[in-house]
Order: structure tokens, then C-alpha cells, then sequence
């Protein structure tokens, strides 16, 4: 196993920073992945695969614990002051939030013993302001990079020109079946389909990004000659180039700790994603698989 690379630690330590100087103002993912020199749809994988939150609950849960520190340590802080500067604008979602989060209102526990409270926040406070260590996440990078060690073989490689047959679909990732079982029903009077068959689907959204009824992905087939009868199948010539490609047999639940953890290592060989769409080769039915799995690579364009 590599050595952690300084600049991924420093990256996610930028986009922390980024989050903590600014939790009184509205925190937008592209801003801060920017700010981390990182594309909006690499930036989310790699910070969840290293930090195991989200990008909206880690501000969630900072704008809170810091809250916690103020009503700690700042007496002289209205609750409403305290919960415009942590990036509240109204005061009901700013208690119903807290409440979700410690189980008592912020008056509540403003009003109760400090030593009760005193190690409740996820992260060490002093004199009202959370200190942040890098520890645990330099641990969730090499936990990550061991499961990938062990469930994947990567390489990076260039992928040659493919010529597809596809359809689109916007929704669930999970419905994309019933958009490949429409391609799959036009190709095979076609005699398109058979065991040499490559499917292919193209990913154009996150949906840690955009909501799930926007998530845009193609169902794709790939062609050995052009076709003369589309009907009302769309085609085009896809060029992925250099690629870091990961062949997994995995499970469909494991799909996203798998992307997760393509991107922490690409960060960590000092890859920059190329802007074009990750996308996935698979080899199998994972219906007729013994335990359900599909044989895949995940593949991430890159500079």
C-alpha cells in the first residue's frame, strides 16, 4: 500500500476549512469544491468516502455542534443570534434541526449543566470554536483503499472508441432496469443480442448532486457495424480516452462504496478527472450470477 499522499489530506482539510469559515453563509457544493480544486461530481465521492458524511450533513452537523459550543461558552448570545451566525435564517428550522440532532431544544440545552454537555459534540470545542483533527479521515482513506485493494484490480489504461446504441433515462439509478429491458426487447429481433454482447451505462449526474428524479443516465449497447434501421433508438460514437478502471464482482448495494472508492484512489495517485462522464462496463447478468453479482468496471475518464 502507497503512503497517504499529503495533498488529499490538504485538499479535504481546504474544503473543511472552507466550510468552517463560512457556516453563517450558504454553502454551495460547487463552491467548495472548487475551493478544494476538486470537479462538483469527484469531490463529493472522494469527501464521503473519506470524511463517511455527505457533503450537506458534515455542514449540518458542524452548523449544529458549533451552535452547541456557542450556547456553551457564548452566554451573551441570543439563541436567535447564535443560529443566524451558524447559517440559519429562521429560527424554527434552526430548533427543529437541533432538536433532530441532540434530542432537546437549544434553550433546553443552554439551560442544563455545561459538564453534562461538555463532550457532546463529535469534535473537541475551546472558548466557543471547534478545533478539527485529520486522524480519522487519514484511517478512512487506508480503510478505503484496502477494501479497494481487496474487491478490485485497477489499472489506468486507454479505452478505445466505442460505437452505442442507446437510451436515455432520468430517475432512480435502480430503475435503469426496466430502461435496459426496452433495449434489450428492440435489439433482439435485430440479432443484436447474444453472448459477446457489451452493455454500457453512462453516468451524467451524482445523485449526490441532483435530485433523483433529474439524475440523467444512458442505457447503452455497444455495436460491431453501423446500424441502417435506428427506429427509435438513438446512436453515437463515445471516446472515454485514458481511464482509471476498476474491475469489481460486486453486489448492486455496493455499487456506491465502489465509486467512492475509485475517486479516493485517484486522488491519491494524483489523478484529475478529465471532463467526461464516468461509466461502466458490464460483463455479466448478474441475475444468472450464483450470488447475485455483477462483474463490472467502473471507469473514470482522467487528464
Amino acid at each position: 500500500m502507497k503512503p497517504i499522499h499529503n495533498h488529499t489530506i490538504t485538499k479535504i482539510a481546504a474544503a473543511i476549512e472552507f466550510i468552517e469559515d463560512n457556516l453563517h453563509k450558504k454553502l454551495v457544493l460547487n463552491d467548495i469544491a472548487i475551493h478544494a480544486n476538486f470537479s462538483p461530481f469527484h469531490f463529493h465521492r472522494l469527501f464521503l468516502a473519506i470524511t463517511k458524511e455527505t457533503v450537506n450533513e458534515f455542514i449540518t452537523r458542524k452548523r449544529i455542534e458549533k451552535s452547541a459550543a456557542f450556547l456553551m461558552y457564548k452566554k451573551q448570545l441570543t439563541i436567535t443570534e447564535i443560529s443566524e451566525r451558524v447559517g440559519y435564517t429562521s429560527l424554527s428550522s434552526f430548533s427543529r434541526g437541533f432538536k433532530k440532532f441532540y434530542g432537546i431544544s437549544p434553550l433546553d440545552f443552554r439551560n442544563q449543566s455545561p459538564e453534562k454537555y461538555s463532550k457532546i459534540c463529535k469534535t473537541e470545542s475551546k472558548n466557543g470554536e471547534i478545533e478539527v483533527t485529520f486522524e480519522k479521515y487519514v484511517c478512512n482513506i487506508n480503510n478505503t483503499l484496502n477494501w479497494l485493494q481487496m474487491n478490485a484490480t485497477t489499472t489506468v489504461k486507454e479505452i478505445s472508441t466505442f460505437e452505442l446504441a442507446y437510451l436515455h433515462h432520468q430517475g432512480k439509478k435502480n430503475d435503469i432496469g426496466l430502461t435496459y429491458n426496452q433495449l434489450i426487447k428492440w435489439a433482439t429481433p435485430k440479432g443484436l443480442m447474444n453472448e459477446a454482447t457489451q452493455m454500457i451505462t453512462i453516468y451524467h449526474d451524482s445523485p449526490k448532486i441532483s435530485t433523483l428524479n433529474d439524475i440523467r443516465m444512458s442505457a447503452c449497447l455497444v455495436l460491431n457495424e453501423p446500424l441502417k434501421d435506428k427506429g427509435e433508438i438513438n446512436t453515437k460514437t463515445f471516446t472515454p480516452g485514458k481511464c482509471v478502471v476498476s474491475r469489481f464482482e460486486i453486489k448492486p448495494t455496493e455499487f456506491q462504496q465502489a465509486w467512492e472508492a475509485n475517486a479516493v484512489w485517484m486522488s491519491e495517485n494524483g489523478f484529475q478527472k478529465a471532463d467526461k462522464t464516468p461509466f461502466a462496463i458490464h460483463y455479466n447478468n448478474a441475475a444468472l450470477h450464483p450470488e447475485g453479482k455483477f462483474i463490472v468496471d467502473l471507469c473514470f475518464p482522467v487528464e
